[in-house]
């Protein structure tokens, strides 16, 4: 299930559940700008598994609003490659023959607890998936997936759990925030790996394509530095070996939110629309990073000398004032 071992493998991996915005933009850019610098390849994978969420066309225009701003890749669902389909939604297959080694090791259950069933389990507040720490409710309450099924009503289906034990701890060096310990049993419990028959929910998803495209390096917004300890669980339980993490800062409205409609419309689609170049917009997200001066106009190329992960700035991008005017945002 793993690739041949090889050089430095990154990789730029949009959803298309909606368009790519600035926060999207700069991560990527720290991404490529990190692979290319080690003389890597960049591997862009379409992860789609989100059904409900997933928007017609935005996919394509995802790929087109990423090579508007300069970036490239070796291999993807446009261009090929040795590890194809470069599309989650294809790879079905490796998805369910991950869940049924999950489940011949006996690591992983069906759950039909919904969130406000995980709520009333909650003896206390803790911190853990969705805010929600999960009391093993369904742990050996169903002989197998059919039964739990049977017990919904039409049309919903049972979750796959993955069964934590308490005594695991995680450990991993993240390449830009440092060591990183938990207890995922004590911060979340058993968690979610899908919602679908066949394994095919996103955490295990990207543990197994990550590990069957060779890829060694994961540059990602540090908002996922929680998730990455439940997908070193399942790193371990399936024989992987994880790539290298490495979690960046992400970009914020100046009351440190997430970026919403509220904020301006920061697609990448609506700055372009707007007539902004790309090398305004590249010059803004290095400058957020510290790479370089307000003003510049560059592409990402440019920037391979400069984008060092050791000088690349520690708080968060702020879309401040003078950002949304220069980008129209």
């Amino acid at each position: 299930m793993s690739a041949a071992a090889g050089g430095v493998r990154g990789r730029l991996a949009p959803s298309p559940t909606g368009a790519l915005h600035l926060g999207n933009a700069r991560t990527f850019l720290i991404a490529w700008l990190h692979a290319r610098r080690q003389g890597g390849r960049v591997v862009l994978r379409m992860e789609d598994l989100d059904h409900p969420k997933v928007k017609p066309g935005t996919a394509l225009a995802a790929l087109d609003d990423l090579r508007w701003l300069g970036l490239d890749w070796d291999e993807g669902p446009d261009v090929g490659g040795p590890y194809a389909p470069y599309v989650q939604t294809a790879r079905r297959p490796l998805y369910r023959a991950a869940l049924e080694r999950l489940r011949e090791q006996g690591l992983v259950y069906p759950c039909v607890c919904s969130r406000r069933d995980v709520e009333a389990g909650q003896s206390a507040p803790q911190a853990g998936e969705d805010g929600l720490a999960y009391d093993g409710a369904c742990r050996g309450r169903f002989t197998g997936y059919a039964a739990a099924a049977a017990a919904l009503p039409p049309g919903r289906l049972p979750a796959w759990r993955f069964r934590v034990s308490g005594a695991d701890e995680t450990v991993f060096d993240d390449g830009f925030a440092g060591v990183q310990r938990q207890r995922v049993g004590e911060t979340t419990g058993d968690f979610v790996i899908a919602r679908d028959p066949d394994g095919a929910g996103y955490m295990l998803a990207v543990v197994v394509d990550d590990a069957a495209m060779g890829i060694t390096e994961v540059v990602r917004g540090d908002d996922l530095l929680a998730a990455t300890h439940r997908q070193l669980l399942l790193y371990r339980a399936l024989a992987l070996a994880p790539p290298r993490f490495l979690h960046v800062p992400l970009v914020v409205s100046p009351d440190g939110r997430r970026l919403a409609k509220r904020h301006g419309d920061t697609r990448l689609a609506a700055i372009r629309a707007a007539g902004v170049a790309p090398g305004t917009v590249v010059g803004v997200l290095a400058w957020w990073c510290g790479w370089a001066a307000w003003g510049e106009e560059l592409r990402p190329a440019d920037l391979l000398a400069r984008a060092d992960l050791r000088t690349l700035r520690r708080e968060s991008a702020v879309l401040a004032d003078a950002v949304k005017e220069r980008l129209r945002v």
